[in-house]
């Protein structure tokens, strides 16, 4: 290629370590303690006691290491290298000197064909990109996954820097977007209490039986799950017992007949329930129970015998999130 002026100079021009002589002609050549190879003796520049060596007839280079060929024979402690530079060592097509490459130099620009920086692997490690510290001490990397998955895909990062506690989940396209962390079947909370307060009813009306829980939920989209435990159900003649579950005023479920005529026989119930949050305001759900048909004998909870002997019944209300 023809310039205009001055021919510019290519090569990677540097000086390499000092070197402590001894009774030998041979010295290993290092640039920042590594072996460093030269192209040739005439790319490279030595003063020994003060004077420059002509290349191949006063030294030679065999890779990393240098032979001097003095008129003594033998170099000895007392001579000195002072300065060993290697100029216009010759390079690699497109591969710069250290440090020459500024900021300006690396902006890549990607195309839709084609990404602006590309990481190889070398036939045995996969891709790998370090981000190091101030320090360049310490580093951590990204990885390709292995040649034997066969994976090409690209991951889009969000649009903002999320908020705190959240995470990156895929659309399964690849593009990522930030999510609560909070969520997948979390139990966000439970509320639990015994009662042991006696309910007795004789007629069909409904009544409050004592059982109530009270919860406020923490997220609109979770689910409630009650649980009553009403025992020592007791009946006292011919009767059948009648269940309902309100939440504050509104009626939810009605159980009829959920425990049938058992003369003086203590058991126990179970009612189950789930229902939608549908908002974080608070809430109590209570029980009720009723005398149903009111043909004859009454009903108790918490009552096992008509001499009032007692037992413990319980409520839980468990907040699972969306």
């Amino acid at each position: 290629m023809s310039y205009i002026g001055k021919i510019p100079t290519i090569g990677n021009f540097v000086k390499l370590d000092a070197i402590t002589t001894s009774s030998t002609n041979t010295y290993n050549l290092t640039l920042d303690s590594v072996a460093f190879s030269p192209e040739s003796p005439n790319h490279c520049l030595v003063s020994l006691n003060g004077v420059i060596q002509a290349p191949t007839t006063s030294f030679s280079i065999s890779g990393s290491t240098i032979t001097f060929i003095p008129s003594s024979g033998t170099l000895a402690s007392s001579d000195s290298i002072d300065f060993i530079m290697v100029y216009g060592n010759v390079l690699d097509l497109g591969v710069p000197s250290d440090a020459t490459v500024t900021n300006a130099k690396t902006n890549f620009v990607s195309t839709s064909s084609a990404a602006g920086l590309q990481i190889k692997g070398d036939g045995t490690t996969d891709g790998t990109l370090q981000l190091n510290c101030s320090q360049n001490s310490h580093g951590v990397k990204i990885k390709s996954p292995a040649h034997s998955a066969s994976a090409s895909y690209t991951l889009t990062l969000p649009t903002t820097d999320g908020s705190a506690d959240e995470f990156l989940k895929t659309d399964g396209s690849g593009v990522l977007s930030w999510a609560s962390a909070g969520g997948g079947g979390k139990i966000a909370q439970v509320v639990y209490q015994n009662f042991t307060t006696s309910f007795t009813t004789t007629t069909a009306t409904y009544a409050d039986t004592g059982l109530t829980l009270a919860i406020t939920p923490t997220a609109s989209n979770s689910k409630l799950y009650i649980q009553v435990f009403a025992n020592g159900v007791q009946h006292n003649g011919n009767s059948f017992m009648g269940m309902k579950m309100f939440e504050d005023s509104t009626e939810l479920e009605e159980w009829e007949k959920v425990h049938a005529y058992s003369d003086n026989t203590a058991s126990s119930v179970v009612l189950n329930y789930q229902r939608d949050a549908s908002s974080t305001s608070a809430r109590t759900y209570k029980i009720q129970a009723a005398n149903s048909p009111n043909t004859s004998g009454s009903i108790r909870i918490n009552n096992i015998v008509a001499d009032g002997g007692s037992c413990q019944s319980s409520m839980m209300i468990m907040e699972v999130l969306a």
